[in-house]
């Protein structure tokens, strides 16, 4: 990866390898100013953000009126001003009647001023004249139809009207040295941006990877599955290169018998992979120079595959069910001979040549114009008529060998054809100057007197400037300016909220304290709850709780390690039963393996063995008939049958999670805590939280983490910070650690009192149903009972309220519904096996918030923001805070980008819509069988998501935080290099200040807006569909 890199520069150098933009598509961009997600003040914000652009130069004089940089570079963002294609040109003038008409989006003052004088189409025709005649061009007298219906015989006529201008023979020689230069540029490219299947592809319209790609993924998917395959390879022990190699040996592949040289190439591969690289690469031809370039090309050919065999050879320590070692030097070698095979067979059949750079060079040098033909021809750019008469060429003849001399006149018509006004050309034009100055001239209210007032310099500076101002540029100006008009609302609202927030002090004792995972998702159901009854306090961190484990259920078949997935646990605790319900035990295992084998039937030996298939399909057939049914049309009462069947078959049993060390041995991983290790992790939890005094009766720990039916990427809506994995047990050993009697002793000894009477509760709430699953209630003392059931009214009020909120971004919820049927249909889609969105996920997230809750608590901030408590008056140095962001930062950064890259192109960076996808090897998806690992995020989940970097505002000083992240190498990469913006909330005064990584703090100085303000949450987001605007609750607050 670049993450190294600087942002920017990483998606420049990630575009100029792939070729795929890190932006969101410019008309996006456009969309989102249309409505007013940008606006012209964030257009300015960002021009003043990047100097180098010298947005306040002036670019010329006209009479009174100064033309400055920001002016032409509005416009070029706001309006399509891309150079035309001649026959584009005379359809915008014979069709859309461009030199007639002003052009849509010219605003009313340029249209005033564009009319003065005369009538539109007077005006538009001499500003036109006017432009021509500044740039002393002539537009080409060619009526549209004369280019864009030709006949193939009127063509020819007009082409060779061009090769009659000098003689035959000196044309044709201009076409071959134009050829020859062409054939040097290509084959330069092979190791940098082409591999050989990449040219045969250019040069043949054949793509050898079609062929490759299944027999490669056949034998990667063998070896990377980890329990969805029913035949797996003999060989497995071995690694992936040798275990194929060895198959080859017994496998009857009936598509090597078609291949030439087949079985000398596969009987002279080596024994180790990189022997193999060797070979195929010399045997290529390729200079040893660029080995290193084509092998990083070819990875690049199948992304998914080959990143995830780099990334297993890189963490050693991943457990899958595989034995034998896989790493990308066996994919790659794997991936070259395949390649070989089959271009040696397409060479062959397409020019008679061996599939080899020096092979191939020597073949194209020698027949120049086949080689200029099909370059063009299958680079798509030439006109119809030409296009069809090089197919039926390439049909008829098949290489330059047969009928010569009709692929040299071929290729002089296509050279001809280039240097006519049909084609582009970066010569200046009337297609791609003349008409890119006109439009801007529209939208600068520039008319032809004003044109006629500029010289020529005045005019190629313009031109200059929009060629200057590219795409790149575009692209990044939008992303600021789109960052930045979030960034001013939610300041904003901070800067007015600022002081009214409760629980800054902890002056009176809570009714409650709730601690939730700092997840965006719940801080909605925080707000709802506070609102409801303001006597709460809620707190935020992340949902791993300080509770790094490896954890194993009562039926997991191995542990999970539960924590950021930078953080490898050193302790690991499993769940138990007492010895009291021995008996009970035994049933409940009988009846999950009951269950697992019932799975088994259905799911795999019923269409993986033959027997069984025989006899149990016929069998099963009415069954799964009568459960497809059901789950389709009724899925509630099908999902309330399967509960309580599971109910019957695994009857529930009262466990106990193993958290006290059991043995102590430093070589391996410890088997739970000690008092000590526990005190340590509790005490460290709730000084970062700012949770050391005020406690109240009830503390309770929310983990989170959503079930959902038919969904592959079920991990990216749980817990980013228990590495896609729910939090309930890490709350669940959270929880028993802190009502331990020894752990409370320790704790004392550290400055910490708990109250005799506070009791630690553990949860788990279902981001996708809202339900919430309690953990041990048994336990809780008889006193607190009361209070526990007054809490849980409270937390179905919140439980309704937030799915209300969320029905508002479903397009089939429906419109405005009551609490509890908003809570209802948000059940119905977490068990409907047809659900494509059963929730949206992280989806809208854009910033995080590290500080007491008092900085936000009264503020609507619409489920956008990570809320993570911290109370910087119980941390002079920094220490705390500098644990947090090693902490949480690599979480919300990790999530956001996971986001952002999948919506700015879902077809690269994300996976695409859910429908066709299909699980391979328990890892990831695929469309169909034999296509790439889609690795990111599904289109479903990233619809409603604005693609933009995180913002992480901190209540702390300027000082502490700079000092914190000149000490810190993994901050400074990721705020250094703009990976997520910084902005620092003095803890006494409220003043903010933006980190800019070349310049360090400084103020935020933007004026005071009014706020709207409503009573409640449900009033700020009713009738909304789309993102809301930061808005002031007001009748809660203290």
């Amino acid at each position: 990866g670049y993450q190294e890199l600087p942002f920017e520069e990483a998606l420049d150098t990630a575009q100029s390898l792939t070729g795929v933009s890190g932006y969101l598509p410019e008309q996006k961009f456009r969309e989102l100013f249309q409505q007013q997600r940008i606006n012209e003040a964030d257009l300015d914000a960002a021009f003043a953000f990047y100097p180098g652009l010298l947005a306040e130069q002036a670019v010329c004089q006209v009479y009174e009126r100064t033309i400055y940089r920001r002016d032409v570079y509005k416009i070029a963002l706001l309006q399509e001003l891309s150079p035309l294609s001649f026959s584009g040109l005379l359809w915008q003038i014979h069709h859309n009647h461009a030199l007639q008409r002003i052009q849509k989006g010219v605003p009313e003052f340029a249209q005033t001023l564009l009319l003065a004088g005369g009538s539109e189409a007077e005006a538009v025709r001499r500003l036109w004249d006017s432009v021509l005649i500044k740039l002393e061009l002539e537009t080409v007298a060619l009526h549209p139809e004369a280019l864009l219906d030709l006949t193939i015989e009127q063509a020819e006529d007009w082409l060779n009207q061009g090769l009659s201008a000098e003689p035959q023979t000196s044309f044709h020689i201009h076409t071959q040295q134009q050829a020859e230069q062409e054939v040097e540029r290509l084959f330069a490219e092979l190791g940098n941006s082409l591999s050989l299947r990449g040219l045969v592809l250019a040069l043949s319209g054949l793509d050898i990877l079609d062929c490759v790609r299944p027999q490669l993924i056949k034998v990667c998917a063998s070896a990377l599955d980890e329990g969805i395959a029913h035949w797996h390879n003999p060989e497995q022990e071995l690694s992936l290169y040798k275990a194929w190699r060895m198959m080859l040996s017994f496998d009857a592949n009936l598509f090597l018998h078609q291949l030439p040289d087949w079985q000398t190439i596969i009987a002279d591969l080596p024994e180790e992979p990189l022997d193999a690289i060797i070979i195929q690469l010399t045997k290529m031809a390729l200079p040893e120079a660029q080995w290193e370039g084509y092998l990083r090309r070819i990875a690049l050919e199948i992304p998914g595959w080959s990143g995830f065999i780099n990334w297993r050879q890189h963490h050693p320590k991943y457990n899958p069910r595989q034995t034998g070692a896989i790493t990308l030097a066996d994919y790659l070698a794997i991936r070259l001979v395949l390649d070989r095979l089959w271009l040696n067979q397409a060479c062959h059949d397409l020019w008679q040549v061996d599939a080899n750079v020096q092979s191939l060079t020597t073949y194209f040098r020698k027949n120049l114009s086949e080689f200029f033909v099909r370059k063009h021809l299958y680079q798509g750019r030439l006109p119809e008529y030409l296009s069809q008469e090089a197919h039926a060429l390439i049909i008829r003849a098949g290489s330059e060998r047969q009928a010569r001399e009709q692929w040299q006149q071929l290729a002089d018509k296509i050279l001809t054809w280039q240097l006519s006004p049909n084609a582009a050309t970066a010569e200046p034009s009337v297609e791609n100057s003349a008409w890119r100055i006109f439009l801007l001239c529209q939208h600068l209210g520039l008319n032809a007197k004003h044109v006629l007032a500029l010289n020529k310099t005045d005019c190629q500076q313009l031109l200059a400037l929009l060629n200057e101002f590219d795409s790149s540029e575009h692209s990044k100006v939008w992303l600021y300016a789109y960052e930045f008009h979030y960034r001013e609302q939610l300041l904003q609202g901070l800067r007015a909220n600022y002081g009214y927030g409760a629980w800054a002090k902890r002056d009176t004792r809570p009714e409650a304290q709730l601690i939730f995972c700092m997840d965006e998702r719940e801080e909605a159901f925080r707000r709802h709850l506070e609102e409801h009854n303001p006597a709460l306090e809620t707190l935020g961190a992340a949902g791993f709780f300080g509770i790094a484990m490896d954890y194993q259920g009562l039926t997991d078949t191995k542990p999970s390690a539960l924590c950021p997935i930078v953080v490898t646990p050193q302790h690991s605790v499993r769940e138990r039963t007492h010895p009291e319900v021995a008996s009970k035990l035994i049933k409940h295992q009988q009846g999950f393996k009951r269950l697992q084998a019932l799975s088994r039937l259905f799911n795999y030996r019923s269409s993986s063995e033959v027997l069984t298939s025989v006899i149990a399909i016929p069998l099963m057939a009415p069954v799964l008939l009568a459960h497809l049914l059901g789950i389709v049309l009724m899925p509630e009462l099908s999902h309330r049958l399967m509960q309580s069947l599971k109910r019957v078959l695994k009857p529930g049993i009262k466990t106990y999670l193993q958290v006290n060390l059991t043995a102590n041995e430093p070589e391996v991983q410890k088997p739970g805590f000690s008092d000590s290790e526990q005190a340590e992790r509790v005490t460290a939890f709730l000084r970062s939280t700012g949770l050391s005094y005020g406690f109240a009766e009830l503390i309770v720990l929310i983990g989170h983490g959503s079930t959902s039916q038919n969904n592959p990427h079920d991990a990216a809506h749980n817990c980013g910070a228990c590495s896609g994995k729910h939090g309930g047990p890490n709350a669940r050993a959270f929880a028993i650690m802190a009502n331990r009697a020894e752990v409370r002793e320790l704790l004392q000894q550290r400055g910490i009192n708990i109250p005799s009477d506070t009791w630690f509760i553990a949860a788990e709430h279902n981001t996708c149903s809202e339900d919430i699953k309690w953990y041990d209630l048994e336990d809780i003392p008889p006193a607190r009972l009361i209070a526990f059931e007054r809490l849980q009214q409270q937390l179905n009020h919140a439980r309704q309220m937030s799915a209300h909120e969320r029905c508002r971004r479903f397009a089939s919820a429906p419109k405005q519904p009551k609490p509890k049927r908003a809570l209802s249909h948000i059940y119905q889609r977490s068990i409907d096996f047809t659900q494509s969105r059963p929730e949206l996920g992280h989806a809208t997230n854009a910033a995080a918030i590290i500080g007491r809750r008092s900085l936000s608590r009264g503020l609507f901030l619409d489920r956008r923001v990570f809320l993570i408590s911290y109370d910087p008056t119980q941390d002079p140095d920094g220490k705390i805070l500098e644990g947090i962001l090693l902490a949480v930062s690599p979480v919300g950064a990790g999530i956001n980008l996971e986001y952002y890259f999948s919506t700015i192109n879902n077809t690269y960076f994300g996976c695409g819509t859910k429908t066709p996808h299909n699980i391979m090897g328990m890892v990831a998806v695929m469309e169909g069988t034999n296509s790439d690992l889609l690795t990111g995020l599904p289109l479903q989940m990233v619809e409603v998501h604005e693609a933009m970097r995180l913002q992480v505002i901190v209540e702390a000083t300027p000082e502490i935080l700079t000092a914190i992240y000149q000490r810190q190498p993994s901050l400074r990469e990721l705020i250094g290099g703009a990976w997520l913006h910084l902005t620092a909330i003095h803890p006494e005064t409220g003043a903010m200040s933006l980190f800019n990584p070349d310049a360090g703090f400084e103020p935020w100085q933007s004026q005071p807006v009014e706020l709207p303000v409503c009573t409640e949450s449900a009033a700020c987001y009713q009738g909304q569909t789309e993102p809301v605007a930061p808005h002031l609750i007001r009748h809660q607050l203290k």
